[in-house]
C-alpha cells in the first residue's frame, strides 16, 4: 500500500464510461454521483466525510426501474436537485410521474425524494433505496484500491433507520440513515416505501445520513423538516456573498469568471469546530478537501483583495500545527510548516485529530511572506503580532534545516522513501527535469523557493523596522541582498537566457525552460537587467499556449501537454507569472496572460480548473481538459482575483502610509469598478475608465501613489 502523498499512479474515474458526474461539497464533506443522483459501486463515487467513504451506494428505483435522468441543477456548491422521470407503464408512451431528489451535503447529508404525479388519477409507486457502505479510505478510492478491504462491517436495520458499522482494530466508524416517514421495510441494504401519489399531487420522503465517529453519531448540517436556508453552510455562503467586493465592468468574461471564482472559494472554506472563527482553505474537490500548506497560503494571498480573514485563518491554523520535533516518517522538523493534513482515522471532526505530513520546501517561507503581506495591507495587527514567534521559528527552519549544506539556498530531500521526492509546487515524481528530459534527483534547490525566501527575509526586515529593531532590520536586508546577488549569479544561464528551474546536488543548473521563473519576478528577486529576457521567454510560443503559461517549454525533453507538471497549464501559475510581469512593468505581456485565462475560464462555464492541457490554442478552440483535474480547486479559483489585483496594480504599504495604485484596463474594456476592497481597516472603492481612476473610502493618512511600484521595492 502506498502512502497518500507518494502515490503516482492513475486516479480512479468518478464516472461510468465517461458519464457526467455531479460533485457537491461543504468543508471536508463531499458527494460524487451520476446525473440522476445515484451513487453506484465499482468506481470513485460516494459520500465522503473526513476522508472516509460513508456511502458507496445510494440507488433509487421506482417500480423496480431506474428513473430516466433529465437534468441536475446545482443550486449551491453544497446542494443540487436531480430531476428524472419514471419509466412509462406498459402500453403508454409517456410517464406522468417525475422524480425530484434534493440533496444537501454538510457533515453528512440530507436527501429529499419527491414524486410528482401530473396524471388525472392517483398512482401507486414502489420506491426502493439501495445503500451500501465500504468505509474505504479516500486514498484507496482515489487510487482504485477500495477492494483491498480490511475490517468488519455490520448492518442493523430498525423500523425507521439503518445503522451500518465498521471496525478495524481500535478504529470504529459508522453511518446511520434515518428515514421519514417510516419505510414499509428496512433491510440490510434497502429501504422500501409504498407510495400512493395523488392526481396532480406529490409524495415525499426524507433521508438523513449521520456519520458515526468512535461510536458518536453526528447530526448533518441539514435536518429533515428544517428550513434549508437556516443551515450553517447556507448562512455562511450568504454572509460570504454579502461581504465579497462587488465588481462592475463591461468586460463580460471578467465579470463571469470573477463571480464563479468567488462562489468556488466560498465553497472551499473549512471551519474547525475547535476554532470556529478561523477560516481555512481546502485545496480542491474532490480529492483535496483538506488543509494544504502551500495551496492554502498562496490561495489566501491571492484572495486578499476579497477577504483577509482567509489569510488570517490559514496562518493561525498552520501556526498551530507548526513542526516541533524531528520525525523522518512525516518529514517534520522544528519550525517547518505542514504540507498536508488528513483525517482517515481521526477521532473527531476537529482539525486537531488529523495526521500531518510536512514535506514541503516552500510552505515555510510562504508563511512568512503572507504574514508580511497582511502587515502591508494594515490588517489584524494584533493577530499578526501574535504570530511573530511562529515566523521566527519558520526563519530558523529556513536557515538551518532548509539550508542543510549551508550554501545559502533552501534545498529539499525527503528523509525516507515514504515522503515526496519533489517538494515544491511541482511535486510529481518527474516534475523537475533537465533540458534534455532527464528527471532531476534531490537534493534540489528550486528557483521559486529561493524567491520566496528572499521575500520572507524582506518581510522580517520590515517587521523589525517598525519595531525600531535596526540590528535585525539590517541583518535581514543584508541576507536578502546577498541572496538576490547569489541567485542571479548561480541560477542564471547566460547562454540560454533564462533562470534554471533549480540547482542539483552538485550545484549544477537544472537547465529546463519552465514557468517557475515567473514566480521569481513576482517576488522581485530578479535583477532588472535580466527581467526583459525572462518576460520574453514567458510569453514565447515555447511556454505560452494561448490559454496560459505551460509548466515546461515545448522545446524541452520530457514535454508532454497532458502531463501533470511537464507541459500542462495551471491557472494559478499563469496568474502569478502575470503578477510578476506587472511588477516589472511588462503590462502588455501581463494583460495578454490575463485575457487568455479569462478566455479559458469563459469556455469552461466561468470556472478555471486545477489545470488543463498545454495544447496550443491555434489547434483547439477551447482548452483540452486534464482528465483528473480538481474542480473547483482553490488556487485556480483565486487566480482571477490575483489577476484583478494585477490589473489594478494595487500594492498597499499601509504601515508606511501609502499604497501604489495604477490601474490598467484589458483590451476592449472601457470601465471597471471594484467596491469594498478591505484595506487598512476600511472598505475601499476603485473606479477606472478610459480617462483615469478614482479612489474612495481609503483612510486619509494613506497616500495613493499613482505609479507602478518599482521592482526593487520590498515584497
Amino acid at each position: 500500500m502506498s502512502d497518500p502523498w507518494t502515490y503516482t499512479g492513475r486516479v480512479a474515474s468518478v464516472g461510468d464510461g465517461g458519464a457526467v458526474t455531479v460533485t457537491l461539497v461543504d468543508e471536508s464533506t463531499f458527494a460524487i454521483s451520476g446525473r440522476a443522483g445515484d451513487v453506484v459501486t465499482g468506481g470513485a463515487q460516494g459520500l465522503f466525510v473526513r476522508d472516509t467513504r460513508l456511502l458507496s451506494r445510494l440507488e433509487l428505483l421506482v417500480n423496480g426501474q431506474h428513473p430516466e435522468p433529465l437534468t441536475a441543477i446545482g443550486e449551491e456548491p453544497f446542494s443540487a436537485t436531480f430531476v428524472s422521470r419514471c419509466q412509462p407503464l406498459a402500453g403508454r408512451s409517456d410517464s406522468t410521474v417525475m422524480v425530484f431528489r434534493g440533496r444537501y451535503v454538510g457533515q453528512g447529508m440530507r436527501e429529499d425524494v419527491i414524486l410528482r404525479n401530473f396524471g388525472d388519477e392517483a398512482t401507486f409507486c414502489s420506491v426502493e433505496i439501495f445503500v451500501a457502505s465500504d468505509f474505504a479510505d479516500l486514498f484507496a478510492v482515489k487510487e482504485g484500491r477500495s477492494t483491498e478491504f480490511e475490517g468488519e462491517i455490520t448492518h442493523e436495520p430498525h423500523r425507521q433507520s439503518l445503522e451500518i458499522s465498521y471496525r478495524r482494530g481500535t478504529v470504529s466508524r459508522g453511518v446511520v440513515l434515518q428515514f421519514s416517514p417510516a419505510p414499509a421495510k428496512v433491510g440490510e441494504d434497502i429501504a422500501s416505501f409504498e407510495a400512493i401519489v395523488p392526481a396532480h399531487g406529490q409524495w415525499q420522503a426524507c433521508i438523513e445520513v449521520h456519520p458515526v465517529i468512535e461510536g458518536k453519531a453526528i447530526d448533518p448540517r441539514y435536518l429533515c423538516g428544517q428550513p434549508v436556508e437556516r443551515a450553517a453552510p447556507a448562512e455562511r455562503l450568504a454572509k460570504w456573498r454579502r461581504q465579497v467586493p462587488q465588481v462592475e465592468t463591461d468586460h463580460e468574461k471578467l465579470g463571469a469568471v470573477l463571480t464563479r471564482s468567488s462562489e468556488d472559494l466560498g465553497a472551499l472554506r473549512i471551519f474547525d469546530p475547535d476554532f470556529p472563527e478561523r477560516v481555512v482553505m481546502a485545496a480542491g474537490a474532490p480529492w483535496f478537501m483538506t488543509v494544504f500548506g502551500r495551496d492554502s497560503l498562496i490561495t489566501s494571498w491571492m484572495a486578499l483583495v476579497v477577504d483577509p480573514d482567509l489569510a488570517l485563518g490559514v496562518l493561525q491554523t498552520l501556526a498551530r500545527f507548526q513542526g516541533t520535533d524531528i520525525d523522518p516518517r512525516s518529514d517534520e522538523q522544528p519550525g517547518r510548516i505542514l504540507h498536508e493534513m488528513r483525517f482517515g482515522e481521526a477521532p473527531s471532526l476537529s482539525l486537531g485529530g488529523g495526521s500531518i505530513y510536512y514535506g514541503s520546501a516552500d510552505a515555510t517561507p510562504l508563511f512568512v511572506m503572507l504574514l508580511g503581506e497582511l502587515r502591508r495591507w494594515g490588517l489584524a495587527r494584533e493577530v499578526v503580532d501574535e504570530l511573530m514567534p511562529n515566523a521566527e521559528r519558520a526563519l530558523e527552519w529556513i536557515e538551518h534545516f532548509g539550508d542543510a549544506d549551508g550554501d545559502g539556498y533552501v534545498e529539499y530531500h525527503r528523509a525516507t522513501d515514504r515522503g515526496l521526492a519533489n517538494q515544491g509546487w511541482k511535486d510529481s515524481w518527474d516534475g523537475i527535469r533537465y533540458g534534455d528530459g532527464r528527471v532531476a534527483q534531490a537534493p534540489i534547490a528550486l528557483c521559486e523557493v529561493q524567491a520566496y525566501v528572499y521575500s520572507a527575509y524582506l518581510a522580517r526586515a520590515h517587521f523589525a523596522y517598525e519595531a525600531g529593531d535596526h540590528a535585525t532590520y539590517d541583518r535581514y536586508r543584508t541576507k536578502a541582498a546577498h541572496l538576490k546577488a547569489d541567485f542571479n549569479r548561480d541560477f542564471w544561464d547566460e547562454e540560454k537566457g533564462w533562470f534554471a528551474v533549480g540547482l542539483d546536488a552538485d550545484k549544477r543548473r537544472i537547465d529546463s525552460l519552465t514557468s517557475n521563473m515567473g514566480h521569481c519576478l513576482w517576488t522581485g528577486i530578479v535583477e532588472e537587467d535580466k527581467a526583459k529576457l525572462v518576460a520574453d521567454r514567458l510569453v514565447s510560443p515555447e511556454l505560452f499556449s494561448g490559454w496560459g503559461v505551460r509548466t515546461l517549454a515545448t522545446t524541452n525533453g520530457g514535454y508532454n501537454p497532458i502531463s501533470y507538471h511537464c507541459g500542462s497549464v495551471w491557472p494559478h501559475d499563469t496568474a502569478v507569472v502575470a503578477a510578476g510581469l506587472v511588477r516589472y512593468g511588462f503590462v502588455d505581456y501581463a494583460t495578454r496572460l490575463v485575457t487568455a485565462l479569462l478566455d479559458a475560464g469563459w469556455s469552461q462555464g466561468g470556472r478555471l480548473p486545477e489545470l488543463f492541457s498545454g495544447l496550443d490554442r491555434h489547434d483547439f478552440a477551447s482548452p483540452v481538459p486534464y482528465p483528473t483535474s480538481s474542480s473547483p480547486q482553490a488556487w485556480a479559483a483565486a487566480s482571477p482575483l490575483l489577476c484583478l489585483r494585477s490589473m489594478l496594480r494595487l500594492d498597499p504599504w499601509v504601515p508606511y502610509g501609502r499604497t501604489w495604485l495604477a490601474p490598467v484596463l484589458l483590451p476592449g474594456m472601457t470601465r471597471l469598478k471594484v467596491e469594498g476592497i478591505p484595506l487598512g481597516g476600511s472598505r475601499v472603492t476603485v473606479e477606472v475608465d478610459e480617462s483615469g481612476f478614482e479612489v474612495s473610502g481609503l483612510a486619509p493618512e494613506i497616500e495613493v501613489v499613482s505609479e507602478p511600484r518599482h521592482p526593487a521595492t520590498a515584497a
